[in-house]
């Protein structure tokens, strides 16, 4: 790793410190005073990223006049001219980014990030935004595009008793109840022992995602173990320890269902699910493991259960749904020097009709 680089510079909040890439001790010390903080704004998640990916650690901690000081988690690709390449947080498939403030910030702190991101050479920066951040730093983003997400977040105030008697779906409790009527067993590693086995039923699920989408099975392989890789569910894994826990059910000595679940201060985030459909759903194996995940995150103190994006209205958003979880906007904020990303778009549309692509 290089040596963090100091910069001063003038911004309509005062004189600004950054330093790049951010010290860890610092980062880890506002992540731990951050109650907002998520395990994807962690400097493991980003250790992951370097560790498995063409990135680098391009991190920045400001600091203002205040006394006020600010991480934001960033990457840039490895191997390419600054003006070539992008800077973000995060790239696509790594979820949500932004700032590490447990002060908060003013909107004039706010801008003066944004005022020096969009300074950057590179010809992409992006930042996504947690929920909790989105009125101010969406606000202060002048000059870059605002592109919609959303995750879906259940509260977990009042434990697991209020959670499932209050925001579990009656559908849901019934499922739950079927498979604790069930001949399923369940098993939760935190050692990262049971990742081979997680994996091979996520290959068994890109067999059936490529069904439900009509796209090739070759072209679905290719690209979900691209994008997902057995050595980045390693790194997470080792990393994270005790804080990422793998959920297996197991259906006469076979895997049925599995999901990851992250955990960081007061988060826990669904990360990953797979399953063997043939097994786990006569047996509602994944509801169950995802009853059973809630239910930890409560016994753990956390305050939220983050169960991932969807599109609004899919059949996946109806699911999460049922456990309870809301649908927060939590914006991709993207400033480009060329229309690079709109061109993607095309590109992947045009393949999309090319094979008659559905989306789920």
């Amino acid at each position: 790793m290089n040596a963090p680089a100091q910069l001063l510079i003038d911004t309509p909040a005062g004189l600004a410190q950054i330093t790049t890439p951010a010290p860890r001790d610092v980062w880890w010390e506002l992540a731990g005073k951050d109650q907002d903080t998520n395990p994807s704004q962690t400097p493991f998640w980003l250790d992951c990223l370097c560790a498995t990916g063409p990135y680098r650690d391009a991190s920045r901690l400001y600091e203002f006049e205040t006394g006020r000081r600010l991480v934001l988690p960033l990457v840039a690709r490895r191997h390419l001219p600054r003006i070539l390449g992008a800077e973000e947080s995060w790239p696509a498939q790594w979820g949500i980014g932004g700032p590490v403030c447990p002060e908060g910030v003013s909107a004039a702190e706010a801008r003066a990030v944004f005022a020096d991101l969009a300074r950057l050479r590179a010809l992409q920066v992006a930042v996504r935004l947690r929920p909790a951040d989105q009125a101010v730093w969406a606000g202060a983003a002048t000059g870059f595009d605002v592109q919609p997400h959303m995750t879906q977040m259940v509260n977990l105030d009042g434990g697991f008793g209020t959670v499932w008697d209050r925001r579990f779906g009656r559908r849901m409790r019934r499922e739950v109840r079927r498979a604790e009527r069930s001949d399923v067993e369940t098993e939760v590693d935190r050692t990262g022992r049971l990742v081979p086995v997680f994996y091979d039923l996520y290959r068994k699920s890109i067999v059936r995602w490529a069904e439900q989408q009509h796209e090739p099975l070759a072209l679905a392989r290719w690209r979900r173990t691209r994008e997902f890789p057995v050595r980045r569910l390693e790194a997470v894994a080792a990393r994270f320890g005790e804080g990422c826990a793998i959920w297996m059910a197991w259906r006469g000595g076979e895997p049925a269902g599995a999901c990851i679940v992250l955990r960081h201060g007061g988060h826990a985030k669904m990360w990953r699910s797979a399953m063997d459909r043939e097994l786990a759903h006569p047996v509602r194996a994944v509801p169950f493991l995802y009853r059973l995940a809630i239910e930890d995150a409560c016994d753990a103190a956390c305050r939220t259960f983050d169960m991932g994006e969807s599109a609004p209205g899919s059949s996946l958003a109806e699911f999460k749904a049922g456990f309870g979880a809301e649908s927060f906007p939590s914006p991709r904020l993207l400033r480009e020097r060329l229309p690079v990303s709109a061109a993607d778009r095309r590109l992947r549309t045009a393949v999309k009709r090319l094979i008659r692509f559905q989306d789920p």
